[in-house]
């Protein structure tokens, strides 16, 4: 059993929770200007990764058709055999409760949303069908956490956590485009949607980089709406350098270091802008 649940947190890349899970907890800092109790923190984090991998789960199972065909999906756990559908399915099902129970122990508001949040999630993935704007929803998939987690911890949803999330819907939609360049050929073949398929790999970069800079007006719109100071505007400094350094190595002929602007890049932008704000909410302040 052991053996196979972490078949399922590779299947769904577990470690990539990493990307959503910082901006909540910058959100929850800011929402109550400083540490929330542990209690809030462990439901945090349960409904954190259990709307992920309930969301990363369901994805795999609806794409398996797709999966099968792609050679470079081809080999993951599920149209390979490794795990079978009815477990990835109990695994979706259970992971989505942990989000519910989570929910239900932070406040009556976070219970009665998160059938939304899953409809969201788990949403995006039939939206590569029919809309070339999947990147977008997939940005909301990400964007909703630090919403989310406002919401957890105060009961309410004013401008900042929107802006916050208006930002990680550009950064997300930006990261997702440049990794769909590599399915291009597939994408055109099989009818499925997405930006480079459509506008080819030149232009969708491009696209790429203009949702990045909304996404970085929205991290420095979303600091001063916050209040927040120095700690926080300094972490924004290296954040704009990786954005630009992602835009730099990945080019319309050349993308074979993809995955370094998808996963290093965009994994270390997420917990710079977590440490800015801990800089700046729990040191600075002292």
């Amino acid at each position: 059993m052991l053996r196979r649940l972490l078949i399922l947190l590779e299947m769904i890349k577990f470690e990539h929770t990493l990307f959503a899970l910082p901006f909540a907890l910058t959100a929850a800092l800011v929402a109550v200007q400083g540490v929330p109790s542990w209690r809030q923190l462990g439901w945090l984090l349960v409904a954190m990764v259990g709307a992920r991998s309930s969301a990363m789960t369901f994805n795999r199972i609806v794409d398996i058709e797709y999966d099968r065909r792609n050679p470079r999906t081809a080999g993951r756990a599920l149209p390979a055999g490794v795990v079978t559908t009815a477990q990835a399915w109990l695994f979706t099902l259970a992971t989505a409760g942990l989000l519910v129970l989570a929910a239900w122990q932070l406040n009556p508001l976070a219970l009665w949303l998160s059938p939304v949040a899953l409809a969201i999630v788990w949403g995006y993935s039939f939206t590569k069908r029919f809309t070339r704007l999947s990147h977008l929803v997939l940005g909301l998939s990400l964007g909703i956490a630090p919403s989310a987690a406002w919401i957890a911890l105060t009961g309410k949803l004013p401008l900042p956590p929107i802006i916050l999330t208006l930002a990680v819907i550009c950064w997300t939609a930006g990261f997702d485009i440049i990794y769909a360049c590599q399915d291009v050929e597939f994408d055109r073949r099989v009818g499925l949607y997405s930006i480079p398929s459509r506008l080819g790999l030149g232009p969708a970069l491009l696209s790429s980089a203009l949702l990045h800079l909304l996404a970085f007006a929205g991290l420095v719109a979303f600091g001063a709406l916050a209040g927040l100071h120095y700690g926080y505007f300094a972490a924004l400094l290296p954040i704009g350098a990786l954005l630009i350094y992602q835009h730099r190595i990945v080019r319309p002929d050349d993308l074979s270091r993809l995955n370094a602007a998808f996963f290093t890049a965009n994994g270390a932008i997420s917990l710079l802008l977590l440490v800015g704000a801990c800089v700046d909410l729990l040191w600075s302040r002292r």
